[in-house]
């Protein structure tokens, strides 16, 4: 959610700063978000339409014939990048020879000789891995590691966090909320990433509104909880005696135990 917000915020600020290009258009990134159930003819019909000439559905081109397209249609719009969000989705529950032809895809993309695109990829750690299966387009990437929460180095950061956003939606905060041990348990809930972190805060607040009390509580972060993973109250990274060892990083949402 974090790198997100941020990365959109950059592509925002570029696409209004009418950068032009030697045709006199303005230059502009676009945006598309990918799934697990996609195949490579898929990232290319949502690719084109994700700068502005949808593909018919029964369109019948290949693999080169569709990317081929892309690079034209982008050429033709003014479009020099797009970021593709949470993109190990595409990669997951893929066999390795649909893996190579989605990664050869972007390959194409990056090294077309006649409109070449800037590519953002952006999404959990296990991307990199993907990525490293095709080492032309390896070698092309820059990669940028936004750090997970690291604790007790954190915690005056992930109190912020929380008496921000609940300031901000005029809520106070009850005294069992602010100690490191609730923080602690927010911060494994939220696998030790940022951005799901903030979601679970802004999901609780969201609970709170809608009971109307005017009080953030622990409860409220149990409703957001119990409501993703329809979980026991009692088995929460909120109310569980070994939430530290409990939930994984790797897998949010997901007890060891059953992972």
């Amino acid at each position: 959610m974090r790198k997100t917000k941020e990365i959109r915020e950059l592509l925002k600020r570029f696409n209004s700063s009418d950068i032009a290009l030697p045709s006199g258009q303005p230059a502009r990134f676009a945006e598309c978000i990918l799934s697990g159930t996609q195949g490579w003819k898929d990232l290319g019909r949502n690719t084109i339409g994700a700068i502005g000439f949808p593909l018919h559905e029964k369109a019948r081109l290949t693999q080169t014939e569709i990317w081929e397209r892309v690079v034209t249609e982008a050429k033709l719009a003014g479009v020099v990048g797009i970021h593709y969000d949470e993109a190990q989705h595409i990669f997951r529950k893929k066999n390795d020879t649909d893996r190579l032809a989605i990664l050869d895809s972007f390959k194409t993309l990056m090294k077309s000789h006649d409109w070449p695109l800037i590519l953002i990829f952006s999404g959990v750690p296990e991307l990199n891995g993907y990525l490293r299966q095709e080492p032309q387009l390896y070698r092309l990437i820059n990669r940028i590691e936004f750090e997970d929460i690291s604790l007790p180095d954190d915690f005056h950061t992930v109190h912020e966090i929380v008496g921000s956003y609940a300031m901000k939606s005029g809520l106070q905060v009850e005294d069992g909320i602010r100690t490191e041990d609730f923080y602690h348990r927010l911060v494994a809930a939220g696998a030790f990433r940022w951005g799901l972190t903030i979601k679970l805060t802004i999901g609780a607040i969201g609970a709170e509104k809608v009971e109307g009390s005017g009080m953030l509580r622990a409860d409220h972060f149990i409703d957001v909880w119990v409501a993703k993973t329809q979980a026991s109250r009692a088995a929460t990274p909120f109310t569980h005696r070994g939430f530290d060892t409990m939930y994984r990083r790797d897998h949010p949402f997901v007890e060891a135990l059953t992972g």
